[in-house]
């Protein structure tokens, strides 16, 4: 029955024909270097990167593997070249401020100058500040106020010692301060003598030492103030003298830097506390301190601390950063132990991927982003307030009071590119409102791409293009076949090539290892093909392990005989590197009764959502078909033997209705036919994924149980196109020891399973039906 749904064996692959490829081997072919198969992903990416609105950055999404990586930072590198506006950035002292340093933009390559400029002027400093103030005009100004301090300092203090003589007394200096001491006649009067005197004159003395006292305060006071008053000329003139030291290499330095107002603005500043602290070069250089090429070493307030030097960058920056951090994107302040306490400032900030991407691109993994929740909040705040600011995480938790700088911040033109799968970015874009106001491109990477000259050509270019760069052997045109239908496999249709090449570049590494194995000097579709099987031999122990089981009779099923009720289903098994199928056996039971068809596996809980959707679906047929003017008098139970996990999806759906009409109908069906294919209500059947594994995995099994010729399994019509088959069963087919037939609707399917009309089989099931109606009427009566 139903020979017209029995499928020729050409349509069980994609067929390449020779003649339409011009070359011998891959070496013939013109490298390819750019991406395949990704039109939709180039036109976005394009675009995205034109846009220069910062809301509109960049998520691209696709799964690992399409090479979507590899080809945006390769893509982003090439826009960024043809951009010329790049720029420094630096972080100086803030004179009146410490605690808040200052950031200065400059061109790129002007960083770097403005440092060593930097370095220059302060070294140049230590060296003239010494020479100047120990030379012979500086020391003999400096000794002419000194000397007019000393004079007058000395005429005040002789005018004590005469009015002190002229009241009888002398003054003697000592460490304590002016001791009074009394004369008589010239002489000193001794204790004993002073006692041995009247008491008119003890009185006297005593009143003109009082007078003395008052006196000597005066002078002190008159000589405190010319103290005072050479100091500040001292001061005023090495300040004067710095000056002029400095005022030359100033007024340099702001001519150069006219164009940058912030720059010019820090100039003055440091001139400012060069001409207040010129004692610290003379320091300096009276120590000896060694001087080096780093002024951070020496005299650290006047380091400028270049956090971002573009001056070797060709075009904008680009930036890649592989572990986003918080600290890693917005920089972060060190800290250095000092006197068994931690010290910092403003020449230990350290920039952040944002600083060094500043003016360009920064590529983050989306995932490692997300692991690293405050690096997100960080990454969006800084995308809206365009600015970022270097802070630490621990003050901004509130977690630690060690004090801290907070360095101004830096305004951003940056456009940001994350780079992950498809769910992280619905997750993203169902549960945080800010990501679909700052991402606004979505470059969207296929898994798959048609399956055209145009693309077969490429592939076989990119063989060629990967052969060279890892030193592999080139591919005969058979090989580069062979390839192209591991494609189809991986793509999972005749009509698709994949787009994974990561698993295609895999097999080319791995045929290339075959042939050095054999000592061919050429990669052929043998080694292709050996690279597969290899491949699989690797990853299937647990496929090996159920076979057994099969083969043992642990796992009971009949693929030979016919039974009521009973029919071998198709299910996927995914052990995550390897995806395989095997047969399910599905039993039916039917009676006379009233609750419809009962889903075991519901009712203990291991069906999905989609299964019990599909099982609801077949009593919608039932009804449809057979009930429209009578009650559906039946319960049926449908159960997957020896099934002890979950079960879900729909792909079972017809071969459930099948087992049901079966069983109804009491009507025998071929075990030795496996089938795979949802339903709707109507009958109709509808495609399914995986067909090319579901039926190699039938195959296999009939193949360890002996193949009878009548093997076969029952796909759906759409899925034709899908199979990717592997040659062995090919040639089965090709010599009717396995068959496939593809179908449309239930009706086919049930008169190939069971070789009679479906005008047959519904006659039985309609008088089966009927009996159960009459039956559940008579009891009722009886009650």
């Amino acid at each position: 029955m139903r020979e017209e749904n029995r499928l020729n064996y050409h349509k069980l692959k994609k067929s390449y024909n020779p003649r339409k490829f011009k070359f011998k081997t891959t070496k013939d072919l013109e490298p390819y270097e750019g991406i395949i198969g990704q039109e939709r992903a180039e036109k976005a990416l394009e675009f995205g990167l034109n846009v220069k609105n910062p809301k509109y950055n960049i998520y691209i999404c696709g799964i690992k593997g399409t090479g979507k990586t590899s080809y945006c930072i390769s893509k982003i590198k090439e826009n960024a070249r043809k951009q010329k506006k790049k720029f420094d950035w630096c972080y100086v002292n803030n004179f009146k401020e410490h605690h808040r340093p200052k950031s200065i933009k400059l061109p790129a390559g002007m960083g770097k100058v403005f440092r060593e400029d930097m370095e220059f002027f302060v070294t140049d400093l230590i060296t003239e500040v010494p020479k100047t103030f120990i030379s012979e005009e500086y020391q003999k100004r400096k000794n002419d106020i000194l000397k007019k301090y000393q004079d007058e300092k000395n005429d005040l203090l002789d005018y004590l010692i005469e009015y002190s003589k002229q009241l009888g007394f002398e003054i003697k200096n000592v460490s304590t301060g002016l001791i009074f001491l009394p004369i008589k006649d010239g002489e000193k009067i001794s204790d004993d003598e002073y006692e041995n005197l009247d008491e008119d004159e003890k009185e006297e003395y005593e009143k003109n030492a009082e007078v003395i006292q008052l006196k000597a305060l005066e002078v002190l006071r008159k000589i405190k103030i010319l103290e005072k008053e050479a100091k500040k000329k001292l001061y005023d003139f090495q300040k004067m003298t710095a000056h002029f030291i400095v005022k030359p290499s100033i007024e340099a330095f702001i001519d150069k830097y006219k164009d940058f107002n912030k720059v010019v603005e820090y100039i003055k500043q440091v001139e400012e506390d060069v001409i207040e602290n010129v004692s610290e070069f003379q320091l300096i250089a009276e120590e000896e301190i060694p001087i080096s090429n780093n002024i951070k070493e020496f005299a650290p307030r006047y380091y400028v601390n270049l956090i971002v030097d573009n001056d070797e960058v060709e075009g904008v920056p680009v930036v890649v950063e592989t572990n986003p951090t918080f600290s890693n994107l917005i920089g972060l302040i060190e800290y250095e132990s000092e006197n068994s306490s931690l010290r910092t400032d403003f020449t230990m900030i350290k920039s952040g991927a944002i600083h060094r991407a500043n003016g360009g691109y920064l590529i983050l993994d989306a995932l490692e982003l997300l692991r690293n929740h405050h690096s997100w909040a960080a990454i969006k705040r800084a995308l809206y307030n365009r600015e970022i600011k270097i802070e630490s995480l621990k003050h901004q938790l509130g977690i630690t009071d060690l004090a801290t700088l907070n360095p101004e911040s830096i305004p951003i033109d940056i456009k940001i590119i994350l780079i992950g799968n498809p769910y992280v970015y619905n997750l993203l874009y169902q549960y945080d409102e800010d990501f679909h106001k700052l991402f606004k491109i979505k470059v969207d990477f296929d898994s798959i791409m048609k399956n055209t000259y145009e693309n077969q050509y490429k592939i076989a270019s990119f063989i060629n293009i990967f052969c060279e760069r890892e030193s592999l052997k080139h591919f005969t045109k058979e090989g580069v076949f062979r390839v192209l239908e591991y494609s189809n496999r991986l793509a999972g249709g005749q009509n698709k090539l994949s787009t994974r090449f990561n698993m295609i570049t895999e097999i080319l590494i791995e045929a290339d290892a075959w042939a050095n194995y054999e000592g061919n000097r050429l990669v052929t579709d043998r080694h292709v093909k050996k690279a597969m099987v290899e491949k699989k031999s690797r990853n299937n122990r647990v496929e090996d392990r159920m076979d057994e089981l099969y083969k043992d009779g642990k796992i009971i099923i009949d693929v030979k005989g016919l039974q009521i009720g009973k029919i071998n289903g198709l299910s996927i098994l995914n052990t995550g590197d390897y995806v395989f199928a095997r047969p399910m056996v599905i039993t039916v039971s039917s009676y006379a009764g009233t609750k419809g068809i009962i889903n075991i596996e519901r009712e203990v809980e291991l069906s999905g959502n989609i299964h019990d959707k599909g099982v609801m679906i077949l009593e919608g047929y039932i009804n449809e078909k057979f009930c429209k003017d009578r009650l559906l008098n039946i319960t049926s139970k449908i159960c997957f033997e020896q099934s002890y996990t979950g079960v879900d999806g729909d792909s079972a759906s017809s071969t459930e209705l099948y087992g049901i009409l079966s069983s109804i109908g009491n009507i025998p069906i071929k075990q030795y036919i496996a089938v795979t294919g949802s339903v709707n209500q109507k009958g109709e059947i509808q495609p399914v994924g995986r067909i090319t594994e579901k039926i190699e995995g039938f195959y296999n099994i009939c193949k360890h149980l002996g193949l009878t010729g009548l093997q076969g399994v029952i796909i759906p019509s759409q899925n034709v196109e899908d199979l990717v088959l592997d040659d062995e069963i090919i040639e089965a087919v090709r010599n009717r020891q396995f068959n496939i037939y593809s179908i449309s609707t239930i009706e086919e399917g049930m008169e190939i399973l069971t070789d009679k009309s479906f005008r047959e089989i519904s006659s039985s099931i309609e008088n089966k039906l009927e009996e159960y109606s009459q039956l559940l009427n008579k009891e009722e009566s009886s009650n």
